[in-house]
């Protein structure tokens, strides 16, 4: 369990905010992404205003899906818990969970603040795959690769935030194009998605 794979930050977020006087349950969300786990259409980006609630759906998908803990005493009073698969994937998948408008101290780029997401969870898989020859500075796209391929594990990506790098005052608009080239290295094509979720 590091900051990046497997955190329990959004899972503890979601429990807070489920046991709020206001919370509305939109579970069924998960059943619509369930299907798509592992297919071409495992790829979907939520676009909308802020204060619309898609930190705490970010932090519902993780909490679901991801290992970190197990959050059935949540889940298990909302809608989602009568699906049929509820039970074959809740805390059952290896979660990536990134919040980039988290940035390190005294950053003052965009490759501190790249390379700090990359070092961060290329650490938390280091971690996770001992017995894997992991090098902290190669890029994570490669890492991941050579773990599907030496393990054939899957990852399910949540990102929050995700386009926080376009609203940073030290990002120029070359920093914006190398940024998003970033989540295509990382993301397309790459069979080790199993889903991604912005």
């Amino acid at each position: 369990m590091g900051l990046y794979l497997n955190s329990r930050i959004p899972s503890d977020a979601y429990k807070s905010t489920a046991s709020g006087t206001y919370f509305v349950d939109k579970s069924m969300l998960l059943n619509e992404l369930i299907p798509a786990l592992g297919m071409d259409q495992r790829f979907l980006c939520i676009t909308r205003p802020r204060r619309f609630g898609k930190s705490v759906m970010a932090n519902m998908v993780a909490a679901f899906f991801g290992k970190s803990q197990d959050t059935s005493a949540v889940f298990d009073n909302l809608t989602i818990a009568a699906s049929r698969d509820y039970r074959k994937h809740l805390n059952q998948h290896d979660i990536i969970y990134i919040d980039f408008s988290r940035v390190p101290r005294n950053c003052t780029n965009f490759m501190q603040y790249i390379d700090y997401i990359q070092d961060g969870i290329n650490q938390d898989l280091a971690e996770a795959y001992p017995d894997l020859p992991i090098r902290i500075n190669d890029a994570v796209w490669d890492i991941l690769a050579n773990i599907f391929q030496k393990t054939g594990h899957k990852f399910i990506f949540v990102m929050d935030e995700w386009d926080a790098v376009f609203h940073l005052s030290f990002i120029t608009e070359n920093d914006q194009k190398a940024y998003l080239l970033f989540l295509k290295s990382l993301l397309k094509g790459n069979v080790y998605v199993e889903l991604a979720y912005m």
